[in-house]
C-alpha cells in the first residue's frame, strides 16, 4: 500500500514537473485565451482593451477573445476569474472597484482579489476631475470650497461606493466641506447634468468630460492626480490649492485565477507590458484621456494592495460606510 502511495504522489511530481517545463519551453498557450472585460462595450476600459488586444495576440501567439460581462461593478466578470481554471486560458480586465474600492467599501464579494486572483500588470488609468457647471461662482477649486461654505452645493458622481463617490467623500473629508452627494448611474449623467445646470459640481473623467470642457459647456477646477496629467498639463492639481496629499486614480488592470503558474503569468505580463510601451498604442490610450500603466505582477500586487489601504481608511472617517 505504502509503496503504491509512494509511486501515485511520484507519477503526481512527474506530471507536475512535465507541465512546468512545457510552459518553460512554450507550449502554453497552445489554444486562444478568453479575455473577460467587466464593462460593456463602448467604454474606455473596453476601448483600451481592444486597442492592446491585437498585439498581445500577436505575442503570444494566438487569438485573445474577447467576451464583455458587465454587472455588480465589475464584479460579475472577476468573480467568473476567481473561479476559473488556473492555467491561463482565462484572464480577465477588472476596474479599480471591483478590484480595490469594494473592499475598502464592505462590499459583500463572491471572492477576495488579494487570494482569489493573480495580478498580471495594471493596463491603464486617469484622474478624476472635479467640474462646475457653468453657472456656478467658482473657477478653481479654492473658490469652490470657498463657495460651498456659504451656500450649500451638490456634487454628482457615478454612483454610489464608486471611486468617484470615494473621490467625493475624500473632498469632503480633506476640505472640511459638507457637499450633498447626488449618485448617478455612470458618469455620462453626471456631465449632463453639469451642463443643464441641475447639480453644480461633479466628478468626472477625461473620456466621459472632455469633449463637454473643451466646448466650455462645463468648467474644469481640479484633477486628482498626484501630479499635473499629461492630458491636460495646464489643468492644476487639488494639492497644488491647498489639499496636500490629495490623490485618486481610476485604473483596471489584467488579473489571473489565483494558482496561475508563475511562467505563465509571466509570458501574460511580458505580451501585456510590450504592448502597452509601443509608442502608437501608447499615443492611442492618451487620446481616450488615460495614461498606461505597465507594472509587475509584484508591482500591481502593491498597488492593489495600497488603493485597498487608501479607501479603507476614507470609508472609516466616513464613520464606516459611504452614503
Amino acid at each position: 500500500m505504502r509503496a503504491a502511495i509512494r509511486m501515485a504522489a511520484l507519477t503526481i511530481a512527474i506530471s507536475i514537473g512535465l507541465i512546468g517545463a512545457a510552459v518553460a519551453q512554450g507550449a502554453w498557450p497552445d489554444r486562444p485565451v478568453r479575455l473577460l472585460i467587466s464593462f460593456p462595450p463602448g467604454g474606455s476600459s473596453d476601448a483600451i482593451g481592444r486597442i492592446v488586444q491585437p498585439g498581445v495576440e500577436k505575442r503570444l501567439g494566438q487569438p485573445v477573445v474577447i467576451e464583455n460581462r458587465p454587472g455588480a461593478g465589475g464584479m460579475v466578470a472577476i468573480g467568473a476569474i476567481a473561479k476559473s481554471a488556473p492555467d491561463g486560458y482565462t484572464i480577465g480586465l477588472g476596474g479599480a472597484g471591483a478590484l480595490a474600492g469594494n473592499v475598502a467599501v464592505g462590499d459583500k464579494m463572491p471572492y477576495d482579489p488579494r487570494k482569489d486572483l493573480t495580478p498580471v500588470t495594471a493596463l491603464a488609468g486617469s484622474p478624476f476631475i472635479l467640474a462646475a457647471a457653468p453657472s456656478v461662482a467658482a473657477n478653481s477649486l479654492r473658490e469652490a470650497i470657498a463657495l460651498s461654505k456659504r451656500e450649500r452645493l451638490s456634487i454628482g458622481h457615478g454612483g454610489n461606493g464608486t471611486l468617484m463617490h470615494l473621490t467625493a467623500e475624500m473632498l469632503n473629508q480633506m476640505a472640511g466641506t459638507k457637499l450633498a452627494y447626488v449618485p448617478y448611474k455612470g458618469i455620462a449623467p453626471v456631465v449632463n447634468d453639469l451642463i443643464g445646470g441641475h447639480v453644480e459640481l461633479g466628478i468626472v473623467d477625461p473620456p466621459s468630460a472632455v469633449s463637454a470642457i473643451d466646448g466650455g459647456k462645463i468648467k474644469a477646477l481640479a484633477v486628482s492626480s498626484a501630479k499635473r496629467f499629461s492630458w491636460r498639463s495646464n489643468m492644476p492639481t487639488f494639492a497644488e490649492q491647498g489639499l496636500a496629499g490629495f490623490e485618486s486614480f481610476g485604473w483596471f488592470g489584467i488579473v489571473a485565477p489565483a494558482g496561475t503558474p508563475p511562467e505563465v503569468v509571466a509570458r501574460l505580463n511580458a505580451a501585456f507590458v510590450a504592448e502597452l510601451k509601443e509608442p502608437a498604442t501608447v499615443e492611442r490610450i492618451r487620446a481616450l484621456g488615460s495614461e498606461p500603466m505597465p507594472q509587475t505582477p509584484a508591482e500591481f500586487a502593491a498597488y492593489i494592495q495600497r488603493e485597498i489601504d487608501k479607501w479603507t481608511k476614507v470609508v472609516k472617517a466616513a464613520g464606516g460606510r459611504v452614503k
